[in-house]
């Protein structure tokens, strides 16, 4: 059995050699050990939403020192050492009003920057590339519709690759073969998402078996797969290099391993890969006897 895991492994190394094109591509969306905040931004939606979490923090941040002031000033103000008799009213009109307005100013306020960031994610623009994506337990599938062909993309390090979900030497010597490094590892798939830079990418997004989650922190998008429906995301790429994502919804004991690897490419190098791809995965779907009857 782990001969034959092995030789799968060895195989699916294989044959994803046209889906590596990342030649002197940078790793730019990934998690960085130590550090807090986001990952660089690649595409305007990423922008726009970093953009919209800097304003509420200033606004939350804002909010929560008057409160504490307000509530240290009370406290030294009207303790019972300071103010032994109580004052014995119920009501304060203005500060009523306050309380309730000044709330009702700040929602609307956020809200007006907050509703249009949601309406570019929600409105599809017209797609240059359209892929379709479908969670399995635990991997990805992928699918682009307007090429004709379809792969599947699997954890390096899964027992699909020939591991256990443990860095082993082999699994290390697995990342490196795929231009990857062990610090990778959780995170490289064995086949990625190839896109052009500069282009609308719409992914069709669905599930088939649980409802799992597309998500690429460093575009801005995250989209739950859920069965028997199709969502759609998009993104634009504005900076070639490669980005990581995870299934960002609870879908059973391998969820943690089912990561996605998107690579930004040049639009040349993407017409190459494509070729490639075409040629490699074009027929990966249709049964043996039909392919060998079709040659």
């Amino acid at each position: 059995m782990k001969n034959a895991l092995m030789l799968s492994g060895l195989f699916a190394a294989l044959t994803s050699l046209p889906a590596h094109a990342q030649e002197a591509l940078e790793i730019v969306g990934k998690p960085t050990q130590g550090k807090m905040g986001f990952q660089p931004p690649a595409t305007e939606l990423a922008r726009d939403l970093q953009s919209l979490d800097h304003l509420i923090l200033i606004i939350i941040t804002a909010i929560c020192v008057f409160v504490i002031a307000l509530i240290g000033w009370i406290i030294l103000r009207y303790n019972r050492r300071v103010n032994p008799t109580p004052a014995s009213f119920t009501h304060n009109t203005p500060i009523e009003i306050a309380w309730t307005v000044v709330p009702i100013i700040i929602l609307v306020f956020i809200g007006a920057f907050s509703l249009p960031v949601l309406f570019k994610q929600q409105e599809i623009p017209e797609a240059d590339i359209t892929i379709k994506v479908t969670g399995y337990q635990w991997y990805w599938g992928y699918e682009y519709v307007d090429a004709g062909f379809a792969f599947d993309s699997y954890m390096i390090g899964q027992p699909a690759t020939g591991g256990n979900y443990v860095l082993t030497p082999e699994v290390e010597e697995s990342l490196v073969e795929a231009g990857y490094s062990r610090d990778e590892f959780l995170l490289a798939t064995d086949t990625a998402v190839v896109v052009p830079v500069g282009k609308t990418i719409v992914m069709n997004v669905t599930g088939a078996d649980v409802i799992h989650s597309w998500t690429v922190p460093a575009f801005g998008v995250k989209q739950d797969a859920v069965p028997g429906r199709l969502a759609q995301l998009w993104f634009k790429a504005e900076r070639e290099g490669i980005y990581f994502g995870q299934c960002s919804e609870l879908c059973g004991k391998d969820h943690a391993y089912m990561p996605i690897t998107v690579k930004v490419v040049s639009e040349a190098a993407y017409e190459e890969w494509l070729k490639g791809a075409i040629e490699e995965y074009a027929d990966a779907g249709t049964p043996k006897s039909f392919q060998v009857a079709s040659k």
